[in-house]
């Protein structure tokens, strides 16, 4: 993690240079050092530039720069506020602050863990770091869309948990999620058995943070709309979740999806059960989003050298993505985005980096998803 910036080189020669400014509002993967304003990212450790210790403070959801003091870290800047970091960050697999007068040995990220592999091993230990990038990323989309979540209790059987285990002597574990816990085969961290597992559930997609994504789909599918009002409009868009969930798995496993399943689902897992369309539509809006988000942190701008296409092609990322209200924007947005995404991985020889269809009912799911998410935004503020 320390100084991962090889891929990174060009860069570091523009942010050297004097005259370069930055957006104030700094977001996900696109972070400065507060020390030397040197271009960081969201899973460093330490600064290239200035060597500076870097930690993200998940209450500002800002990268930090450090320094020691009389056994804690303090930001550099005048404020200087004292932190120190999770337990996690020991074993190279955490960079997140804990305030200083706080008695939580791990961050809002690492407390969601119920069970981590036997580290003794080394290659278990390499994977579980690189779930837990994955899974931070994602508890960072959450903090950002200030959803309810809160460490598993075991007394009353409620709240969000993780459980990353090995598969041990023909018994594998199955990645997935069941009343709040959320279970991963810490082989999806391996690049190799993830693609044979890819193939053999013949995915056209298949990433760590993805399945992250799926997972707390189902997750939130029980929190914002069981027993809530928004379930008989969730029925109207995704279908009746009511019908019997292991037979649809059944059905799908052994006949596979429909033909034309596209015309109505993200992908073809979806189309096996309501809750599944949900879960699926849920990681594609975070994709979304997320992606979007690095664009307008980036910058950038797509207009192609082109005449007589639709305007929605053309687009200027001004916007953080977090923000947009209306949905159409987003999705405006990320078919300009998908679109040289995937020309630019057609052109170094690569697969489609999104290759799914965007069908006019799957943007209705994606909608619902997007009137939910920021209706809580807006009943946050009205109980502050």
């Amino acid at each position: 993690m320390k100084g991962d910036f090889i891929r990174y080189q060009l860069l570091e020669v523009f942010l050297s240079l004097k005259f370069l400014t930055f957006p104030k509002t700094l977001t996900m993967k696109l972070f400065q050092c507060g020390h030397c304003r040197q271009l960081t990212f969201f899973e460093n450790t330490h600064c290239s530039h200035c060597q500076s210790s870097l930690g993200f403070d998940p209450i500002s959801l800002d990268l930090l720069a450090l320094k020691e003091s009389n056994g804690y870290f303090v930001t550099r800047n005048e404020a200087k506020v004292a932190f120190r970091f999770c337990e996690n960050n020991k074993l190279d697999a955490c960079n997140w602050l804990i305030p200083q007068a706080s008695t939580e040995k791990y961050c809002k990220a690492c407390s969601l863990n119920r069970v981590i592999p036997d580290l003794v091993n080394p290659a278990y230990r390499k994977r579980w770091i690189k779930i837990e990038q994955a899974k931070h990323r994602l508890v960072y989309a959450l903090l950002r869309w200030k959803l309810p979540f809160f460490p598993w209790d075991e007394s009353s059987g409620k709240g969000l948990g993780f459980e990353f285990k090995a598969s041990q002597n023909q018994k594998k574990v199955l990645t997935g999620h069941a009343s709040g816990i959320i279970t991963m085969n810490i082989a999806e961290a391996d690049d190799v058995e993830r693609a044979m597992a890819r193939k053999q559930m013949d995915e056209v997609y298949r990433t760590v943070l993805g399945h992250f994504r799926h997972e707390i789909g189902h997750y939130y599918w029980e929190v914002l709309i069981a027993e809530t009002e928004w379930l008989e409009k969730f029925r109207s868009v995704f279908g009746d979740e009511s019908i019997s969930y292991s037979d649809a798995l059944d059905k799908h496993y052994s006949n596979g999806a429909p033909d034309n399943w596209q015309e109505n689902f993200i992908s073809s897992y979806a189309s096996a059960h309501p809750w599944e369309d949900w879960a699926e539509s849920w990681a594609h809006y975070l994709h979304m989003v997320d992606t979007l988000e690095t664009a307008y942190a980036f910058g950038l701008t797509i207009n192609p050298k082109l005449t007589g296409i639709p305007d929605i092609v053309s687009t200027q990322f001004s916007e953080d993505a977090y923000g947009f209200v209306d949905f159409s924007q987003l999705l405006n947005q990320w078919t300009s985005l998908s679109l040289a995404l995937n020309s630019l991985n057609r052109s170094m020889g690569l697969p489609d980096p999104y290759p799914f269809v965007i069908s006019s009912p799957v943007s209705k799911k994606l909608a619902f998803i997007h009137e939910l998410i920021h209706s809580l935004d807006l009943d946050t503020q009205q109980n502050a």
